[in-house]
């Protein structure tokens, strides 16, 4: 059960923009311990900047971000700021449209690298624990196999892999399936689905409605920059009320 009282992520009055063209206008919300959290929207509605600012993959010019006791001022400067983003940064993972899988690394090393590298963890308590992941998600037979000799939903089960064995606070997935063909999407968001079962914090940007409906606690529809609704997907799916989310879910109904 969700603790209502543990927000684990807050975001207040987010602006980011690239050179004249706003991309984030002033972007404020909460997100609790447990929660998923699937953020539906057209291109170029500003999602995937939206969260690629959250781990300062993208630097907001204003606004604050703060997950568990870390919280960053975007319009900060200095070795301070640089500071914090890095121990922000530690509470994220990334799970990405494209894998990112280092090529020349097997599929077990490449779930490996972040708890060794970055987080100075033992090699033989993350080799375990990698495995035990791997295993969960049916790719215990594919640890010594590189990405080139994997399907797209094997490499992107091996890339979610990565992101739980890194403990994040909070796991954000940039579609994560739009790269991989339609037989393999499947396999993808059941792990994805059994994940959020397990009671981590996610952030899904998606185009996938049936996820969207059945897995998320909370539904935001983003669209020139904005939220322009957001409620629970009973409420936004199934009984949109604003405009621009209805025209949005007609269209994609259609294909």
């Amino acid at each position: 059960m969700i603790d209502e009282k543990t927000t684990v992520l807050k975001i207040t009055d987010l602006h980011k923009s690239f050179g004249n063209l706003d991309v984030i206008k002033g972007v404020s919300m909460e997100v609790k311990k447990g929660e998923v959290i699937v953020i539906l929207g057209p291109s170029g509605s500003g999602k995937t900047t939206f969260l690629r600012c959250l781990n300062f993959l993208e630097s907001a010019q204003k606004g604050k971000i703060k997950i568990d006791d870390i919280e960053i001022d975007c319009a900060e400067k200095g070795v301070g700021r640089k500071k914090k983003v890095t121990e922000l940064r530690k509470k994220t993972a990334m799970v990405f449209q494209n894998y990112n899988l280092f090529k020349n690394m097997t599929l077990l090393k490449n779930v490996m690298e972040g708890p060794i590298t970055v987080q100075k963890r033992c090699r033989e308590e993350v080799e375990i624990d990698s495995k035990k992941l791997l295993a969960k998600v049916g790719l215990g037979d594919k640890e010594d196999y590189y990405p080139s000799q994997l399907s797209g939903g094997q490499q992107q089960r091996g890339g979610i892999v990565r992101a739980l064995m890194l403990n994040p606070s909070v796991i954000l997935f940039d579609e994560p399936t739009s790269a991989l063909d339609p037989e393999l999407v499947g396999e993808v968001l059941n792990t994805m689905k059994n994940i959020a079962d397990t009671g981590i914090t996610m952030m899904v940007v998606t185009h996938e409605i049936s996820f969207a409906r059945n897995v998320a606690t909370k539904v935001i529809f983003m669209a020139d920059g904005n939220i322009v609704e957001q409620g629970p997907p009973s409420q936004v799916i199934d009984n949109p009320q604003n405009e621009k989310t209805k025209k949005f879910l007609n269209l994609i109904s259609e294909k």
